[in-house]
């Protein structure tokens, strides 16, 4: 596939408006067009050694599920192993894709796939996304209805405030009299512009209606997922869940207050990575995540909240296996996918 045409493809999977805002996604490094890619990579972490084994696969594109560009790079040179991915790269027509946060939100996305580890259960996002379009412009609606004699003055001035849209009228009978009913969508900014103006009289301001306009939640999507059990377990139970279905022998935990290794667990918050601050605060019989804070772990404990925490990468590495099955059928199997055998968490039990 060509590499626009492919990489088209790969955000119709996850579109990259579902990122947070803080993030880095998309297409991160861009061989000359045109470039054809038959190969494609996938890894979590984007290192040296997985870029040597892109380089010796001939893989024309790296999925990495993490960006390895984060933070602005102001010179690309041999000295830092991230400017080195760049230049090795780049000198063997190498493009880098990352969707992280992207892949984190929808529903067939890592945090479901997590999910899956607990056995058979119910799940909705903690925090769910946005319809990234909608509404396309403003974020307040500013209704109120004006007599003839005040009308003309008022929309003269309404039309001379920048970042209003959608200025309407219609003919609206109020108390028994004629007057026009004015709607308008405007910015935070021109808010407090239609305010101060409305304000000036209290007979327009009394018949003022302000709405704040919110973009409708898309169903299932959405950072971290609070998971409800069919039937609760013991905490020890899922303590064996999360370690077959993450391959590991060891995780962290940290008993909540008045529990014990027996107490039933029924609802798990999770967020795969690093989950401080999107299960902060969150209801729940168990966290699951990567990592967190070593205060958030105590606040959870404190609350009778148990943890358990496997270390950042490996509650994510484990999806790219499912990813490489569903993007053959999404791209219609027109190229060839692969797993890294190189990609591994960097810390492990000595």
């Amino acid at each position: 596939m060509n590499l626009r045409e492919l990489v088209s493809a790969l955000n119709d999977f996850a579109s990259p408006s579902l990122a947070e805002s803080w993030d880095n996604v998309g297409l991160l490094v861009e061989p000359s067009p045109p470039h054809t890619v038959n190969t494609l990579l996938l890894t979590n972490d984007l290192t040296e050694e997985v870029m040597e084994e892109a380089v010796q696969k001939k893989a024309d594109l790296v999925l990495s599920y993490h960006p390895p560009i984060f933070t602005p790079l102001k010179r690309v040179t041999w000295k830092t192993w991230k400017e080195r991915l760049v230049v090795r790269a780049l000198e063997n027509r190498i493009g880098i894709y990352s969707p992280h946060t992207a892949y984190d939100a929808v529903p067939h996305g890592v945090n479901n796939w997590l999910a899956k580890g607990l056995g058979a259960c119910t799940s909705v996002p903690l925090h769910p996304s946005t319809a990234p379009s909608s509404p396309s412009e403003g974020t307040h609606r500013v209704e109120f209805c004006a007599d003839a004699e005040h009308l003309d003055a008022v929309l003269s001035k309404i039309k001379d405030i920048p970042e209003i849209s959608c200025l309407t009228t219609l003919p609206a009978r109020v108390e028994g009299e004629e007057q026009t009913r004015v709607s308008l969508t405007c910015s935070q900014k021109a808010l407090l512009e239609v305010v101060a103006l409305l304000s000036q009289n209290s007979l327009l301001y009394r018949k003022t209606e302000i709405l704040l306009l919110q973009k409708p939640l898309l169903p299932h999507t959405g950072m971290g997922r609070l998971c409800t059990l069919s039937e609760p377990v013991s905490l020890s139970d899922i303590i064996e869940r999360v370690k077959g279905h993450l391959q590991l022998r060891h995780v962290r935990l940290a008993v909540g207050a008045g529990r014990t290794f027996e107490s039933p667990v029924k609802k798990v918050a999770l967020c795969a990575g690093s989950g401080s601050s999107v299960l902060k605060g969150m209801e729940a019989d168990l966290y699951l995540t990567g990592e967190m804070s070593h205060h958030d772990v105590l606040d959870a404990v404190a609350n009778g909240i148990s943890v358990i925490l496997c270390e950042h990468s490996n509650t994510e590495r484990g999806f790219l296996s499912e990813l490489r099955d569903a993007l053959a059928i999404h791209l219609q199997n027109k190229i060839n996918i692969i797993v890294s055998e190189k990609d591994r968490d960097p810390l492990q039990v000595a």
